[in-house]
């Protein structure tokens, strides 16, 4: 017997980061929204913990404990007193290191996994704490659709979508760290007053309807500044996106993989044509979204 979860990526339509804490975090306003790539995971019974993985850029994938797929089964498992005894194997197809929540996906979806392959019946409050104590992109992994995520973005208040937005993302010739990203955030903020980060209503507000124009105008990233200077080329891959009609470009996260905001499926496919001419980025995908989050298939 084995379960198969499939689980989304993210784009942060808005990415809104305090100062730094006393503990080294960062207090976010975080709007996530799940776009249809997808990775997925499948649990099998096994004599002990085994973590496989295949797609592309697999071999960036870490195959030990440090997975979070690996941690989330040690983390249910430790919670219901059993063994770990599981194969989890990830199909990878959400971007390694690009800002999309590739690694947070694995670890819920190995979660939801497990959970239905021990038949642990583990209530939705204890999986997302679960999620909570593994990472802050982790508990949106789980929920999908839109939320906000407040705190570190594990505290999640789920949005309203009133239609689908289409996307397109480009993947950067190589990764760039989050905390590395961080780190440059408060290198960049060194002096100057970080306001507490709030929600934009302009973002909510154009989720709600649908209107890919008014968010489009709303869109705001807090780290794309310090993902910019680590990597200036992705400047190139933005301005070729947009000069291809995009409606906005943005970096995802804390890149760096950007992200471009389309009107419709045939502006992607040309945005996405263009971006691949363009020689500014590795690889290209095409997405809509919101989708659902982690689901047994």
């Amino acid at each position: 017997m084995s379960v198969t979860v499939r689980v989304p990526a993210k784009v942060n339509v808005q990415l809104a980061v305090g100062a730094a804490r006393p503990d080294g975090f960062h207090d976010l306003a975080n709007v996530f929204l799940a776009v249809g790539l997808y990775d997925e995971v499948t649990a099998t019974p096994a004599e002990e913990l085994r973590i496989t993985c295949a797609g592309p850029d697999a071999g960036q994938v870490p195959l030990d404990r440090t997975n979070l797929a690996a941690r989330a089964a040690l983390a249910l498992a430790e919670r219901y007193g059993r063994e770990p005894a599981v194969h989890l194997h990830i199909a990878k197809d959400i971007p390694v290191a690009g800002g999309m929540a590739g690694g947070s996906a694995d670890g819920a979806a190995a979660l939801v996994a497990c959970d239905a392959l021990w038949g642990t019946h583990a209530s939705r409050a204890e999986l997302l704490d679960i999620c909570a104590e593994l990472g802050s992109d982790v508990p949106f992994s789980l929920v999908g659709g839109a939320a906000l995520g407040t705190g570190r973005g594990e505290k999640l208040t789920p949005l309203e979508v009133g239609g689908t937005f289409h996307w397109v993302f480009a993947m950067a010739e190589r990764g760039l760290s989050t905390p590395a990203v961080f780190r440059e955030f408060d290198r960049l903020a060194e002096g100057r007053d970080i306001p507490e980060p709030v929600a934009s209503d302009d973002v909510l507000d154009a989720l709600a309807k649908g209107d890919a124009d008014a968010l489009a105008a709303a869109v705001t990233n807090d780290l794309q500044p310090a993902a910019l200077s680590l990597y200036p080329e992705l400047s190139a891959t933005l301005a070729a996106g947009e000069a291809a009609g995009a409606l906005t470009s943005l970096v995802s996260g804390s890149g760096p993989t950007t992200a471009f905001l389309v009107r419709d499926s045939a502006s992607a496919d040309a945005v996405a044509e263009a971006l691949r001419a363009s020689g500014t980025c590795r690889s290209v995908r095409v997405a809509a979204g919101a989708v659902a989050g982690a689901t047994v298939v």
